[in-house]
């Protein structure tokens, strides 16, 4: 698969995630994985280490994605995000409804805080874009905290049904499009970028 990068050098490489696919198995065992992809295409090119995630994006997501070369340098970027030093930034389209201009969700997932900012972007006749802004990291937390206050992401067919919405999508409208957080090496700040997927620009302009 042509996966882009956004970024790499000696330590990390950031790759923008298609929707779709798997960070890493789940119970299930798949064995087709964005890390599996990019491990075997490591291994084909005789390349000694191994690439491991730092966090991960649901299946249905895209965006950026930080792998480390090696287990110490993941270490630390989990550190960072479990420390909640990392800024992170989505693009969602959702249902329209009581969204203020801009917000915070503040509801508990499966007993633990849980925390989301946004801002309205956009009201269109169907939908709002909003940029989201996860303070903490739950499993699903956009996905949740949005459908429990009724504007569900667009094309979200877990926490909703399809008959919550007037306009069908053919994909989750959520794209993880900024990272901000410290290199765990030299110490910089990486501001990176993911462009929002053509899919999703043409459903934006076609609606």
């Amino acid at each position: 698969m042509n996966i882009p990068i956004i970024y790499e050098d000696e330590w990390l490489l950031v790759v923008d995630k298609p929707s779709g696919l798997l960070t890493i198995p789940t119970p299930k065992k798949e064995k087709r994985t964005l890390t599996s992809i990019l491990n075997e295409d490591l291994e084909k090119r005789g390349v000694s280490y191994r690439l491991c995630p730092c966090h991960r994006l649901d299946r249905q997501t895209s965006g950026l994605l930080v792998y480390a070369k090696g287990k110490n340098i993941q270490a630390k970027v989990m550190d960072e995000f479990r420390d909640k030093a990392v800024k992170k930034t989505y693009l969602a389209f959702v249902k329209n409804g009581k969204l203020f201009t801009q917000g915070e969700i503040n509801r508990p997932i499966e007993g633990r805080l849980a925390l989301t900012r946004y801002k309205v972007v956009k009201k269109k006749n169907d939908f709002t874009v909003v940029e989201v802004y996860p303070v903490t990291g739950r499993t699903n937390q956009i996905r949740i905290h949005f459908k429990a206050i009724g504007s569900p992401v667009l094309g979200e067919d877990r926490f909703a049904f399809r008959r919550d919405f007037t306009i069908k999508a053919g994909r989750l409208c959520l794209h993880a499009r900024d990272l901000e957080f410290l290199h765990p090496v030299t110490k910089k700040i990486l501001r990176l970028h993911a462009n929002l997927p053509k899919e999703l620009q043409e459903f934006l302009y076609s609606h």
